[in-house]
C-alpha cells in the first residue's frame, strides 16, 4: 500500500471554503480513482492561516499515476484552488505502508 501526502494552507476566513471545494474536485477524483483505499484530510490552525494535509492511501504505484499521471510527485490542481489557498507544495510525497494491520473495506 501507497500512502500519498499533499500540503497547503489557505486564510481561517477561506478554511471552510477551501474544504468543500476539495471535497468537490481532488476528494471525489481520488475515491472515483480504481486502487485508491481511502482519502484523510487533515487541518489545524497555524498563526492566522489553516494548514490542510490530504493523506491518500493507493494498492500500488500504478493506481496513483492513474490518478496523478506518470509525474506522480507533481502535485495536481484545480481549477479554483489558486483563489483560495495562499501556500501550495508543488510536491508530492508518497510512502509505502508496512506494518500496518488496516482494514479498509474493498478498493
Amino acid at each position: 500500500m501507497i500512502m500519498r501526502r499533499w500540503r497547503g494552507a489557505v486564510r481561517a476566513d477561506d478554511a471552510d471554503a477551501y474544504l468543500a471545494h476539495q471535497d468537490d474536485t481532488g476528494v471525489r477524483e481520488y475515491r472515483a480513482t480504481p486502487g485508491n483505499r481511502g482519502v484523510f484530510v487533515l487541518r489545524r490552525p497555524l498563526g492566522n492561516l489553516v494548514e490542510v494535509v490530504t493523506l491518500s492511501l493507493w494498492d500500488s504505484m500504478d493506481d496513483v499515476r492513474r490518478f496523478a499521471g506518470e509525474q506522480p510527485e507533481v502535485a495536481v490542481f484545480y481549477p479554483g484552488d489558486d483563489e483560495l489557498l495562499v501556500e501550495k507544495d508543488l510536491h508530492v510525497d508518497h510512502w509505502e505502508v508496512t506494518g500496518a494491520d488496516l482494514d479498509l473495506g474493498p478498493g
